[in-house]
């Protein structure tokens, strides 16, 4: 069986104040659940967490080499949320 991989953006917003995490993993429901319980990764601990885009990869060094591209171009980023807080206003 072949193993996907995905390269995921989450998004806290608090205080009206955007926070974001970019990371990758080959299970989404299981990461997301560890973000969410303070279990992931450290600058996720003690905040609730919402999945705004993810991507779905081949293999895990194009995951890694995704994530890095995506967390380096904040530009991105700021579009993927934009565009995400646009479409849930709009409903």
């Amino acid at each position: 069986m072949k193993e996907n991989f995905f390269v995921y953006l989450i998004l806290n917003i608090k205080n009206r104040k955007t926070m974001s995490y970019v990371g990758w993993t080959n299970n989404l429901r299981k990461r997301l659940q560890l973000h969410n319980s303070g279990k992931g990764a450290k600058f996720t601990r003690g905040r609730k967490w919402i999945l705004i885009y993810k991507k779905k990869l081949k293999s895990k060094k194009s995951a890694m080499q995704f994530e890095y591209n995506l967390k380096k171009n904040r530009k991105i980023r700021k579009q993927l949320i934009e565009k995400f807080i646009s479409t849930t206003i709009d409903c």
